[in-house]
């Protein structure tokens, strides 16, 4: 692992640490605050925009959505898939991602897959509504409102063209007014281009072992997951939002309870969390329930978690992804850094680092 840094809030108290390299070539260090690829965090926001828009009257949670795009979802499946499912991964769209990415569509099965698509993708600016499609003409993964939901990139960005269907905005530019900038989020934004602002980290991607050394993609065009994962933050700036998102400052407390009311759903590496409306629910046994996102991009690991009573916090960012390397089935292997993040989440949540999470939660 290159660099690591984090932010852990406790009771008003703040701890923040840094360890490692943004860059192996140069050896300069990573710093607490230094600006980050936060991938599927993003989710948590543009739930919370959908919800605001719930709150004032322009969108039902259980409307079908093809009665907002009908252009985009028509006939019987924009029937039954309502915005609630859209939310929770329960619509049964598949993800994009391998029609996006060629060298990819042999995934769940690493052996049948290459990196070459990740170059090939670098400087490439998809559109959603072409993302959207490639979801849609893809085998469903199950059956609309089905009681366990499979993780689907193609539903959040479809929520970001209802959003700007409703508001008349970009979705990006709606969530950065109502969500970013009424939060004092001032390290948050959405990238308008493949390079990141500001002080950040190189962002290598190891692949399973595919690109070794591991690769640097911080520099890489965003909009393959635009509303999905495509936010730039500071681990300042995610506490700062999930502890007002459950303080009841950015929804109300409705909109809240609808955000924590979650079903079991199959993530894209095969492990199964509990997913609401745009936020995770890991419990640790012996300190509680913590909620949050985690996400990944190219080369950027990110995980924040905060406690149901909103004292404790964990916002940690770590510049190499996938570094577990596959075995002969093609199935990624156990690897030290996983013991070590494991310590490192128990001693950050806990406190004394005597507990262990659930199984299928962050390890």
């Amino acid at each position: 692992m290159p660099g690591i840094y984090a932010e852990v809030r406790d009771s008003g108290q703040v701890w923040r640490g840094a360890s490692g390299v943004a860059d192996v070539d140069t050896g300069r260090p990573v710093t607490p605050d230094m600006r980050h690829r936060v991938g599927s965090v993003t989710k948590t926001f543009t739930a919370a925009a959908i919800l605001q828009q719930v709150e004032e009257g322009r969108i039902e949670l259980d409307a079908p959505i093809g009665h907002y795009l009908r252009r985009l979802v028509p006939g019987e499946r924009g029937e039954s898939i309502t915005v609630r499912m859209l939310l929770n991964n329960t619509s049964g769209i598949p993800d994009y991602l391998p029609s996006a990415f060629p060298s990819f569509r042999g995934f769940p099965s690493l052996s049948d897959v290459s990196p070459e698509s990740l170059d090939d993708n670098r400087f490439r600016t998809f559109h959603p509504t072409e993302l959207i499609e490639m979801g849609l003409t893809a085998p469903p993964v199950g059956e609309p409102g089905s009681p366990t939901g499979t993780y689907s990139n193609t539903n959040y960005l479809l929520l970001g063209q209802l959003l700007q269907q409703v508001t008349g905005a970009p979705a990006e530019e709606y969530i950065t007014r109502k969500i970013i900038e009424p939060a004092g989020l001032h390290h948050t934004e959405f990238p308008t281009g493949p390079h990141i602002e500001g002080p950040h980290s190189r962002m290598y991607e190891s692949l399973f072992g595919l690109i070794d050394p591991p690769r640097d993609y911080s520099v890489y065009d965003a909009s393959w997951v635009s509303t999905g994962a495509a936010l730039v933050s500071t681990m300042e700036d995610l506490n700062d939002f999930y502890g007002q998102l459950l303080n009841g400052e950015i929804v109300n407390h409705s909109s809240l309870t609808q955000m924590q009311r979650t079903v079991p759903v199959r993530a894209l590496d095969g492990t199964m969390i509990n997913y609401g409306l745009g936020l995770h629910k890991v419990t640790f046994p012996g300190c509680g329930t913590f909620w949050g996102h985690d996400g990944t991009v190219w080369g950027a690991s990110t995980l924040s978690l905060t406690s149901a009573d909103g004292k404790r916090q964990m916002s940690l960012a770590m510049n190499l992804a996938r570094w577990n390397k596959i075995d002969s089935s093609g199935k990624p292997q156990h690897h030290p850094i996983d013991d070590a993040l494991s310590t490192l989440y128990r001693r950050a949540v806990c406190g004394d680092g005597t507990h262990q999470a659930e199984p299928g939660q962050p390890t």
